[in-house]
């Protein structure tokens, strides 16, 4: 008679997306898990063939994870693309392996960095509906002129280059959506 598994699927999951979290997608390694589910190395391959298989769950439990972030952060500015902007910034700040993940590797295959930031809420639409609503002719544009300067901002809160308050960074946010608008 077999012994009944006692680790699920999601256990596994949640224990590699907690050292994705804190050291690193990288650092998922069929040992290093197991210590942290607190199992052998055999049930994580009971439930899954490979380790691929398994990252593409962490993968889609870091946007699951993202989505929920960007939900629960504030919108309270008109100008387009500041609240979206703050979200990804912080995100950054507060989550940089996770950030690296979902935005900087190429370990995300699954979905495109617009898809993950659009999420299911579509903010990336609402925010160049936003700008349309404002005026702006082209707000497509606008916004990748603005997603590149978001990302670079995100990119530096990872590796610590950037340490603004949130005001400060509102201000260069909406100083970028002028200038962008106007040029």
């Amino acid at each position: 008679m077999s012994r009944k598994a006692t680790i699920t699927q999601e256990e596994i999951v949640n224990a590699a997306f907690k050292i994705t979290k804190k050291e690193g997608f990288d650092k998922i390694t069929s040992r290093r898990l197991a210590a942290a589910a607190g199992c052998s190395t055999q049930p994580i391959f009971r439930i899954y063939d490979n380790m691929d298989e398994l990252k593409k769950d962490v993968v889609a439990k870091a946007v699951a994870f993202f989505e929920d972030f960007s939900k629960g952060m504030e919108t309270k500015h008109e100008t387009p693309f500041v609240d979206l902007g703050l979200s990804y910034i912080t995100f950054a700040q507060k989550h940089p392996n996770l950030f690296k993940l979902l935005f900087v590797s190429e370990a995300n295959e699954g979905a495109s960095m617009y898809d993950v930031v659009n999420g299911s809420e579509e903010n990336v639409v609402r925010e160049v509906s936003k700008a349309k609503d404002q005026g702006v002719p082209d707000a497509e544009q606008l916004f990748m002129k603005m997603w590149i300067f978001i990302h670079g901002a995100g990119c530096m809160a990872v590796t610590g280059d950037y340490d603004l308050e949130e005001a400060d960074s509102v201000n260069m946010l909406e100083s970028a959506y002028e200038a962008f608008r106007l040029s």
